[in-house]
């Protein structure tokens, strides 16, 4: 004979205290009630269990039919194992391990995204969760851990919030970017030493690993064109020369997938809705300015750590300026360039986020990377990323543009044609010659053309119409030559002696003071010794044995 529901419910001397909890949100679900408090009943014992309603209604049925044996019973003979392939189990703890190999550093959930990306490509719609990935990772991970006194939080999920209101959750490298501008509170000048103002610094942020991956400095205002130049030198592979003194490469490139900015004109323009289009990414705006946090974090950090070590700095209040910062300016836009980029590649990038545990910045972008970043040539950046400018092609192929001239490669036989130039303001030596194909309904890359003369050189825009006009000024005569020859010049007469060589020049001068104290006393006993020789010559000698001869003495 079977045992009834009635005999099970026999109450046992002891019960564990999980067991006891299930047995009095039971107990609470037999009282006789409406069909709303039961609902309610049902919400409250989910959440004091921790289980969803569903699973409270099963656990009451199953008591009905077996009573106190279903808080009782046995855990599960497979707990703890973890029920996926022995593929999926090397690949994750493969993944890990390459992942953390020398000094780079990778997360769980940078491995959970890797897992989610090959399961794509593999076409398996039952890849492993993350928590999958913990419980694989969990013995390894036990193994390392190290007791932090502080470890700040390390959140694995970041969500943001766009003004159609669209959540974006943010699980990865180059997923979400987010652009912004601010002035740098430092004063340069030009090759001259004249004040020029402060500049304007546009940084591109990957929200993901808060790695400054691209960035713009100069005089021109916030406009669709200067974040097109911050999105094509965040895009592109980056090269710097020597005179940067870079200790680590900058590694960021990529596209994203989606640019999360304010609602400003130059991020509501038609020319950056193009270049989404073209390049394939989707604009976002902020659904209020404390989304931008993540952006704008990095000027303070410039601001305190950089610039304020800077000659000319301001400060962020323009009334408490202080009254030394326009005699100290000393700086050029070049000059502050060379500084921003090596404190962003030496020290920001390579710093560590407390948000981020043991990872930098740039070793959280590296490993939170869902694949290889897609590698852009330059020409397909340059139609809708660089300046515009239309000139017409002169006989022999030549250009003329901001008073230089440039010759182009098969450019003979568009003489007498309108053509559209690319360039960079930060150098005008090299400039991109497109067509516009009607065929085709858009402009056609032809050839670059460089400046004759000044192909090994380099040259702004503003360099070249600060000299042009300083030619003309005094009635010269304005060619490539002489645009290169008077920023030379004016470059060498306004160049600052550094603290260094005045004390080379001090110490020379105090090394040379005795030997030219000497010199002057030994020219002085030599002038005596002559002046002396000069008055002998006319002194007449007489000799006293003849006169007493002569004279009878």
């Amino acid at each position: 004979m079977e045992k009834s529901a009635k005999d099970n419910l026999a109450i046992p001397q002891e019960l564990s205290e999980e067991a006891q909890v299930k047995l009095e949100v039971i107990q609470t679900l037999l009282e006789p009630c409406d069909r709303w408090s039961y609902g309610e009943r049902l919400k409250a014992g989910a959440q004091r269990l921790g289980i969803s309603v569903r699973s409270v209604q099963r656990l009451f049925k199953r008591y009905q039919e077996e009573g106190i044996a279903v808080l009782t019973s046995n855990a599960r003979k497979d707990k703890g194992q973890h029920r996926i392939s022995e593929e999926w189990s090397t690949f994750i703890l493969n993944t890990y391990k390459k992942g953390n190999e020398g000094s780079r550093r990778m997360t769980p959930k940078q491995v959970a995204v890797r897992v989610q990306v090959r399961a794509q490509e593999l076409g398996d719609d039952k890849a492993p969760s993350y928590r999958t990935v913990l419980r694989v990772l969990e013995p390894v991970i036990n193994n390392k851990k190290k007791t932090i006194r502080s470890p700040g939080w390390q959140g694995s999920t970041l969500s943001v919030k766009t003004r159609d209101g669209f959540d974006l959750d943010i699980s990865y490298s180059n997923q979400v970017w987010q652009c912004d501008h601010t002035p740098a509170d430092v004063l340069l000048v030009d090759r001259e030493g004249k004040l020029l103002g402060r500049p304007w610094l546009t940084t591109v942020i990957d929200s993901y690993s808060r790695c400054i991956v691209g960035i713009n400095i100069g005089f021109d205002a916030p406009s669709s064109q200067v974040v097109a130049l911050a999105l094509r030198h965040a895009v592109l592979p980056k090269q710097y020369g020597a005179e940067y003194k870079l200790h680590c490469d900058w590694g960021t490139l990529g596209l994203p997938q989606y640019l999360f900015t304010d609602g400003g004109k130059d991020f509501c323009s038609n020319h950056l809705s193009e270049i989404a289009s073209q390049l394939g990414f989707v604009l976002k705006l902020r659904h209020r300015p404390s989304e931008g946090g993540i952006v704008e974090r990095p000027f303070g950090t410039l601001n305190t750590s950089l610039f304020s070590t800077l000659p000319g700095y301001t400060g962020s209040n323009v009334q408490q300026r202080p009254k030394e910062a326009e005699e100290d300016a000393c700086l050029t836009l070049r000059q502050l360039e060379e500084l921003v980029v090596r404190f962003i590649v030496d020290r920001y990038n390579q710093g560590m986020d407390a948000r981020m545990g043991d990872q930098s910045r740039f070793q959280r972008w590296e490993a939170g990377l869902p694949g290889a970043p897609l590698v852009l040539l330059e020409r397909e950046l340059d139609i809708c990323l660089m300046k515009q400018a239309r000139r017409q092609v002169q006989r022999g192929g030549y250009i003329q543009f901001e008073n230089i001239n440039y010759k182009g490669e098969n450019l003979e036989g568009y003489a007498g044609q309108t053509v559209g130039l690319r360039y960079d303001p930060k150098d005008i030596t090299t400039i991109w010659v497109y067509r516009y194909d009607k065929a085709e309904g858009k402009e056609v890359f032809l050839t670059r053309a460089h400046a004759q003369g000044l192909e090994t050189e380099q040259l702004t825009s503003d360099d070249a119409k600060a000299s042009a006009k300083r030619l003309r000024e005094k009635a010269k005569t304005v060619n490539n030559n002489a645009i290169l020859q008077e920023v030379i010049e004016r470059e060498a007469a306004t160049k600052k002696p550094t603290r260094k060589q005045l004390q080379k020049q001090e110490q020379a001068y105090r090394e040379l003071e005795p030997l030219a104290v000497q010199e002057k006393a030994t020219a002085e006993e030599q002038m005596v010794v002559e002046n002396m020789l000069i008055d002998a010559s006319d002194v007449e000698v007489w000799d006293l044995e003849q006169m007493q001869e002569d004279y009878g003495w």
